[in-house]
């Protein structure tokens, strides 16, 4: 029982992240479904703006989801290598295998019609995973150096 609380601990976020980008990744947060929401509250932010820039934001803001998502995942999984594999492995296997559910994360949404994968996605996907162990290094180096100096 006692290997199984680190188990859940570190693995279970990691997990439970995944499918909600499979979830995600289905019709619910298409760029139809999305739109609805996104389109009134763009136009109740500035009235006169022009379906081609409606248009551009939303996808900005979907390619920073794509990022975002990621960025968090790679996060949560080095977070979970880490405490088997110590140093810059463990950010390796992080960043190898986000870009690997990437893949088949876009793979799967070539099969929802209102969906398409694309190599860009994948690539995107992948610079939010490098961006998030970016983070989560200088994040982890601040809090050792921080508890060092209390110490």
């Amino acid at each position: 029982m006692p290997k199984l609380v680190p188990l859940v601990k570190y693995w279970a976020p990691v997990i439970a992240w995944m499918l909600l980008i499979f979830v995600a990744s289905g019709d619910l947060m298409s760029a139809e479904h999305t739109s609805r929401f996104l389109v009134p509250f763009l136009r109740w932010i500035a009235s006169d703006i022009s379906f081609a820039t409606l248009a551009s934001i939303q996808l900005l803001i979907r390619k920073c989801a794509h990022l975002t998502e990621y960025a968090i995942l790679a996060a949560l999984l080095w977070r979970a290598i880490h405490q088997r594999q110590a140093g810059w492995r463990a950010a390796v296997i992080a960043l190898v295998a986000a870009a690997i559910y990437a893949s088949f994360d876009e793979f799967h949404q070539s099969f929802i019609p209102s969906r398409t994968g694309t190599p860009q996605d994948v690539m995107i996907d992948c610079c939010g995973a490098l961006l998030g162990l970016l983070i989560g290094s200088s994040w982890s180096r601040r809090k050792t150096r921080d508890s060092n100096l209390t110490s």
